[in-house]
């Protein structure tokens, strides 16, 4: 792509291409700024006994939602401060409340922009239709689709956020996809802040992250990105050799 077709590109995501920006860098150097303070919040947030649960899974929802910090470092700190059993379900709460504003805020950035660019190329709305649906339409086979892209522990969420909102994938199969997606790497991110002990320090995190953890992590990413690009290599066939999907309807002149 050449660079004026990339700034035109940019021009027509309007407020979607800064945001894509925030949502790529912000998480990851905010979440070390939390993880080198990880003692300090956590004191703060025990010092305000059960409203500090509180306090956490709010913030967690708007920090998490804004692109200002990942869902792994707060979900470390929640298993930090609180435990397993309590740092679970505190998190949970956190990221789904975090997914549903970044969704929120996306849809409103991005419109209708995303989409008339996608369905502008063929091969773009092919991969689109094939891993979600025209348009995220149904509900089943988007949820699931959002449940696989969310597994990966290393599945970045401010911008796969940003990404499904901006398809118009629906709330419903959106939320629902996210929970169970996410779920899994929650619980060990929990579980790995439950278990540092003693000086916080990148030995520390180390030993709180089992080998089989790191293991599991890696064959879950390899096999959901064999699959999807699977799909998306099918579908991009299937345009290629002239199958090309639908056109999309034409909306009536005003």
């Amino acid at each position: 792509m050449s660079e004026t077709s990339t700034r035109t590109l940019l021009e027509r995501l309007g407020p979607t291409g800064p945001l894509a920006l925030v949502a790529l860098f912000m998480p990851a150097l905010a979440g070390i700024v939390l993880l080198t303070n990880l003692e300090f919040v956590s004191e703060w947030l025990k010092s305000h006994a059960g409203v500090g649960i509180i306090i956490y899974s709010l913030a967690f929802a708007v920090l998490a939602g804004l692109a200002f910090l990942p869902t792994y470092a707060q979900a470390i700190l929640g298993g930090y401060a609180f435990g397993l059993w309590v740092g679970t379900p505190a998190a949970l709460v956190g990221f789904v409340g975090g997914a549903w504003i970044g969704y929120e805020i996306a849809r409103v950035a991005s419109r209708d922009r995303v989409e008339q660019i996608i369905n502008e190329r063929p091969k773009w709305r092919a991969v689109r239709d094939a891993l979600l649906g025209d348009s995220g339409a149904g509900f089943w086979k988007p949820a699931f689709m959002v449940a696989l892209i969310r597994c990966p522990p290393n599945s970045p969420f401010a911008i796969t956020n940003l990404v499904l909102a901006s398809v118009k994938i629906r709330r419903a199969p959106y939320v629902l996809g996210t929970l169970v997606g996410m779920t899994p790497r929650t619980v060990l991110a929990v579980v790995v802040g439950a278990g540092i002990n003693g000086v916080l320090n990148r030995e520390a995190y180390n030993s709180a992250i089992p080998v089989w953890m790191k293991v599991a992590g890696i064959g879950v990413t390899l096999v959901i990105v064999l699959i999807l690009g699977k799909m998306a290599n099918s579908a991009i066939a299937r345009v290629t050799n002239g199958a090309a999907p639908a056109q999309p309807p034409v909306p009536p002149a005003a």
